[in-house]
């Protein structure tokens, strides 16, 4: 007759400590990445830690620590729409690359409508899931930041709201939008039309502002704008009713990759050849840019490194909150306001841009460096792959030969 199997024991931290010979407190703090342990003590602790197989027992931690462990990210979009966001992926796992190492997770909620997100946070709260929250998808006359003080969630915005009590990771789109634009003078095109996202997402409402001053700037008008929906869909119906025009455009300006490829495709099956009779530049850089025929010339964000720096400031924040509650058993005090602000976005040249039809390319077609605004920065849903905070200083990065950045073309 066969006995049942005794179950493995699980190593502790009091095994790690003996095998370490350390104290228990030392060994917490070394393999919760804590200051207070010198670097050959933390070296030796880990090394036993891993010999004997150690890995966290999430629940003792969280009783231990009072917390959830884990941080949320709630996104009012349908299901499939999300799905297709150039954004979205990239920078989920951006913040995986942190929270992973940290030992905290990730909760994901997609409700349907507005409403049902803020239900969203005010369960997220009320149920103690997570420690803090991300916010993303910023809107003009955005509710959500007051409830989130009123809930009293620590909370990361992705992009900074004037006059904002929430720590903020943003990133200037302007300046690559208007470079874009400006290349697109050079090239000598005045018929530039542009297919923005919704107006009441801040970024998107930020990226046709950008293409409507540049326009100003030149003495071109601005008027050949639709407002789409960020989806291949919606930039494909955009595209559509500027060609159907009596005098449709020779360029357009696309507020993200998706729609700018959707719209490529909508000219070939009306025999519009790109960048022979229409150019077109897009937003984000996505993979799939750069293997179209023709290469998409777009404008480079890093929504892989916005996460990680999304993700280590809110663990930061969360900590800051809890340091005065374990002192005094309540928080007494706020956390300092933080707002990290990455290398602004460029733009990248492909092949899908050239002169207007009948006309012959300038000699010099950009300016020499997209100069930011002076303007306070804008908002967006995309920071060096890195889980450190990332300097206001742009790092050196490797391109393909194939594709450049505006400032290395002039």
């Amino acid at each position: 007759m066969s006995t049942p199997e005794s179950p493995v024991r699980r190593t502790t931290i009091d095994d790690v400590a003996r095998a370490a010979q350390v104290s228990k407190g030392a060994v917490s703090f070394a393999l919760n990445g804590r200051p207070g342990v010198a670097d050959a003590t933390r070296a030796r602790i880990l090394a036993a830690a891993d010999e004997l197989g150690w890995t966290p027992n999430a629940s003792a931690r969280s009783l231990s620590t009072q917390r959830a462990l884990a941080v949320g990210l709630v996104v009012a979009r349908e299901p499939e729409l999300l799905g297709a966001d150039p954004f979205f992926s990239p920078f989920i796992a951006g913040i995986e690359t942190v929270l992973s190492g940290r030992g905290h997770a990730l909760v994901l909620q997609v409700p349907p409508t507005a409403d049902a997100e803020l239900d969203g946070y005010r369960r997220l709260a009320a149920d103690r899931r997570v420690d803090g929250v991300f916010l993303s998808d910023l809107r003009v006359d955005d509710p959500r930041p007051t409830l989130l003080a009123e809930l009293g969630l620590p909370a990361v915005t992705i992009g900074r709201m004037p006059n904002s009590q929430l720590a903020s990771v943003s990133l200037d789109d302007r300046p690559g939008v208007a470079a874009a634009v400006r290349h697109l003078i050079g090239l000598g095109h005045r018929r530039i039309a542009n297919v923005a996202g919704p107006a009441q997402f801040v970024h998107g409402d930020a990226r046709q502002a950008s293409w409507r001053a540049v326009m100003h700037e030149a003495d071109l008008p601005a008027t050949l704008a639709v407002t789409a929906d960020f989806t291949a869909s919606g930039g494909a119906t955009a595209t559509a009713a500027l060609l159907d025009l009596a005098e449709p455009p020779t360029a357009i300006v696309y507020a993200n990759d998706i729609m700018a490829i959707a719209g490529m495709s909508v000219a070939a099956s009306r025999g519009v050849s790109v960048p022979g009779q229409l150019s077109v530049t897009g937003f984000d850089d996505t993979e799939l840019a750069r293997h179209l025929n023709p290469a998409l010339t777009t404008v480079r964000s890093d929504p892989l490194g916005w996460g990680a720096a999304a993700a280590q400031l809110l663990l930061d924040v969360i900590e800051a909150a809890a340091a005065p509650r374990q002192r005094s058993g309540r928080s007494r005090t706020r956390p300092p306001v933080i707002h990290v602000e990455l290398p602004p976005a460029e733009l990248i040249l492909r092949d899908s841009c050239g002169p207007p039809p009948g006309t012959k390319a300038p000699r010099r077609v950009a300016r020499r460096r997209a100069t930011p605004s002076t303007e306070s920065p804008p908002t967006h849903n995309t920071a060096p792959p890195t889980t450190q905070r990332p300097k206001t200083q742009r790092p050196e990065t490797q391109r393909p030969e194939t594709q450049r950045t505006e400032s290395e073309k002039a």
